[in-house]
C-alpha cells in the first residue's frame, strides 16, 4: 500500500513563503501524475498543481506564478513551493499520485494565511 504523507504546513503572514513536502513509501517514477490539492473550509477539493513523469506541470490559475511543483527522485519526494501567500491560500493540502487510474491520497496539511 502506498504511503503518502506531506509536511511543511503551518501559519504564514501574507506574502510569506511556505514549502511543503510530500514524502512517498516507495519509488515515485512509477505515477504517472503526481499533484498537490487543498480545500478550503467550506469549499470543495481543488487542483493547486500537477506534474507528470515526463516533467510537464500544470497550475490552477490562482496560483500561477505563485507556487512551483516539483519532484525529487531520489528522496522519493514531491514538493510545492509557495510564494506571496495569500489568506484566500488557506486550506489544507493534499499530496495526490495516480498510476494506472488509481489515486493514492496523503492526509493532509494545513496551511493558514493570516495577519
Amino acid at each position: 500500500q502506498v504511503q503518502l504523507v506531506e509536511s511543511g504546513g503551518g501559519f504564514v503572514q501574507p506574502g510569506g513563503s511556505l514549502r511543503l513536502s510530500c514524502a512517498v513509501s516507495e519509488s515515485i517514477l512509477s505515477f504517472d501524475v503526481m499533484g498537490w490539492y487543498r480545500q478550503a473550509p467550506g469549499k470543495e477539493r481543488e487542483l493547486v498543481a500537477t506534474i507528470r513523469s515526463i516533467g510537464t506541470t500544470n497550475y490552477a490559475d490562482s496560483v500561477k506564478g505563485r507556487f512551483t511543483i516539483s519532484r525529487d527522485t531520489a528522496k522519493k519526494t514531491v514538493d510545492l513551493q509557495m510564494n506571496t501567500l495569500k489568506p484566500e491560500d488557506t486550506a489544507v493540502y493534499y499530496c495526490n499520485l495516480v498510476r494506472l487510474y488509481m489515486d493514492y491520497w496523503g492526509k493532509g496539511t494545513l496551511v493558514t494565511v493570516s495577519s
